[in-house]
């Protein structure tokens, strides 16, 4: 018997029939999500005061994740390819409730009350937009031709639109990026590259003048001179590096960072999480964390190499590449590199629809490296 497979045993009248049946798990991918959860719950821990409560419910969403992440690796890739299209329509319905009936926090209508929770539906679309570009890619010619890269587009922004209208703009950008990347691991000519840089670039003065709020101006501003107000826009910025410098080489020990455990650092539980990890285990411990993220990511590319079908290897790669975004992303805001977007640590911050939705991802990956082992 393989490792991955179990035996189960019926007794019949004539006898007893041995069944065996494959467990798409990827033990070596699973290892590493365990690992990244269990730092998560001790950094939630310190960073919310040393209260259970926020771990306590960050631990049952994780168990929810890893339950669904299960479920989801037993069925073919070719379903979740067939359901693509479903689950993005879901999706895109549940963006629209938000604005109509989203539950409003700071001045941002981001949330579905479900009554025993929240939902945040935007969080879904990081998985489902890739999900669905890569579907459509894969039904199609390699590469994309000009008027499946114009479809393709289109099915990228309606989300990211809905998403801006909340308004989230860093979420916003974070979807686009994941879809994105699935067109171009599928063979993206040059042209359309770079003139997707040129209307970039073109684009800016219209973003900044007619899409972004005031509030979101003041980021871009404050981060070029945090100085200018520190006791309120640049109060964040200035918090997490003096929290980050202070950590040095081995940091202060769990639970003893100062600006944490004394509610300088604000967010410190969600966004602002790495400083926290930063202060109390220093360089060496976001190094090693940088070391789990990097296995994580390489664990994910090798999956969509040896993936058998354009869907999985397109899925996998924009996966992996997006996860390096949003690591990236998160680290230089925290850092004073990246203006403030509100970009969680992946599997680190709190977060239960975030969490939920990374194992969602990370399940139907485990569906495409069970499919290649079986071939």
């Amino acid at each position: 018997m393989q490792k991955g497979d179990f035996v189960r045993q019926l007794q019949t009248p004539g006898g007893s029939i041995r069944m065996r049946q494959a467990l798409n798990l990827d033990y070596i991918l699973l290892a590493i999500l365990l690992t990244l959860c269990t730092v998560s719950l001790l950094v939630i821990y310190s960073a919310s005061g040393q209260s259970t409560i926020y771990v306590k419910r960050q631990l049952v969403f994780m168990m929810i994740g890893l339950v669904v992440m299960g479920l989801m690796a037993q069925f073919p890739p070719r379903v979740w390819e067939r359901w693509a299209f479903l689950l993005y329509i879901a999706g895109a319905l549940s963006l629209a409730a938000v604005l109509l009936f989203g539950v409003e926090v700071n001045g941002a209508q981001r949330w579905l009350n479900l009554g025993f929770t929240r939902l945040q539906p935007s969080e879904f679309m990081k998985i489902c937009v890739p999900l669905m570009i890569a579907s459509y890619i894969a039904k199609n010619t390699i590469p994309p031709s000009f008027k499946h890269v114009v479809l393709a587009v289109l099915l990228i922004f309606l989300p990211a639109f809905l998403v801006i209208k909340q308004p989230d703009l860093g979420t916003a950008i974070l979807i686009s990026v994941s879809g994105f990347f699935v067109l171009f691991l599928a063979g993206l000519q040059r042209r359309y590259l770079v003139s997707a840089f040129v209307l970039a670039l073109a684009a800016l003065p219209s973003l900044w003048f007619f899409v972004m709020r005031d509030y979101q101006k003041q980021r871009v501003l404050t981060l070029l001179n945090p100085q200018q107000d520190k006791l309120g826009a640049g109060w964040n910025i200035i918090q997490s590096t003096t929290a980050i410098g202070s950590g040095g080489w081995s940091g202060k020990g769990w639970t003893r960072g100062t600006q944490s455990q004394l509610n300088f650092l604000p967010e410190s539980h969600t966004d602002f999480i790495i400083a926290v990890l930063a202060e109390e285990f220093g360089l060496i411990g976001v190094l090693l964390l940088c070391v789990l993220y990097f296995l994580l990511i390489g664990r994910c590319l090798f999956i969509g190499l040896k993936a058998t079908s354009m869907f999985g290897r397109l899925f996998a790669g924009s996966v992996a590449l997006t996860l390096f975004v949003f690591v990236f992303v998160n680290l230089s805001m925290v850092s004073g590199i990246l203006p403030v977007v509100g970009a969680p640590l992946p599997l680190i911050s709190y977060g239960g629809t975030a969490i939920v939705t990374l194992f969602v991802g990370f399940g139907i990956l485990m569906s495409v490296a069970g499919e290649s082992k079986k071939r």
